[in-house]
């Protein structure tokens, strides 16, 4: 399998720009012949794969998707000068569990040129080109997959264990640069507490919000992170999606509890 196949050969509206370029870098060509571009592997439970037609905006939309997220990955990644071994066996488990192990060894083959493209560029042309691909990114990707992708970078940042300050601030400089609330990074990477600090922390607010406030919050974040609005980049993509929004949900559930709304 050609490297990059698991992507596809085109990125839809993401084909040129600065994310186009790192593309044409990484993958060789975007439009090569070898990728199957009319094709789309689908997952399968126990990552096995079938193949069959999908409408071009899809694949395109799904391709922009899925090389954004190895991109912003690196960048994460190496926020704090160093490559830790759980961060990266996160991209592999996604990349494993949902596509292949085939996609695994060429998503982290892709990560690997990334991070040689970083060292090549330096770190000043490197973070010139990061603001340069959020930016392409807030224009031609709807907000709620870039909420799904800031989501999916904050699980990345936390699979150490430990959020970094300097990882903390490139997710916060990922979200303004991407048009998101400056917020957003800390709502996402309070997802998953048990606490009730951090239910708050997920839907944006402090213990001194009015009751009302927590319903509307809540409301907001249901309705922008609902798994159907980016069920068209995949079923494993909307499977992300249905557990952070249950666990939206619990968070809201526990701000209701502790205040006895109902």
């Amino acid at each position: 399998m050609a490297i990059g196949k698991w992507i596809g050969g085109f990125l839809g509206l993401l084909s040129g720009g600065p994310l186009g370029m790192l593309a044409g870098i990484v993958l060789g060509a975007v439009a090569d012949s070898v990728f199957d571009s009319d094709n789309y592997i689908q997952p399968t439970a126990g990552s096995r794969a079938y193949t069959y037609q999908r409408s071009r905006d899809e694949i395109g939309a799904r391709n922009g998707f899925l090389f954004s997220l190895m991109v912003l990955a690196a960048h994460i990644i190496h926020a704090d000068r160093r490559v830790m071994h759980s961060e990266m066996e996160y991209v592999r488990l996604f990349l494993r569990t949902n596509f292949s192990a085939d996609a695994e060894r060429e998503g982290e083959s892709i990560l690997l040129k990334l991070f040689d493209e970083k060292k090549r560029m330096g770190d000043e042309a490197w973070l010139r080109q990061i603001v340069a691909v959020c930016q392409q990114l807030a224009y031609a990707m709807p907000m709620e997959q870039r909420l799904q992708l800031v989501a999916m970078l904050c699980e990345i940042a936390k699979a150490d264990g430990t959020i970094q300050p300097e990882e903390r601030e490139a997710l916060q400089q990922v979200c303004l640069n991407m048009g998101l609330d400056g917020g957003t990074a800390e709502q996402m990477l309070g997802l998953g507490g048990e606490s009730l600090d951090d239910a708050y922390r997920v839907l944006g607010l402090t213990p001194e919000a009015t009751d009302e406030e927590v319903r509307q919050a809540y409301k907001r974040m249901a309705r922008e992170n609902h798994p159907d609005r980016v069920a068209s980049l995949g079923e494993d993509i909307r499977r992300q999606a249905e557990r952070r929004f249950q666990e939206i949900a619990d968070a809201k559930d526990r701000i209701f509890r502790a205040r006895g709304i109902r």
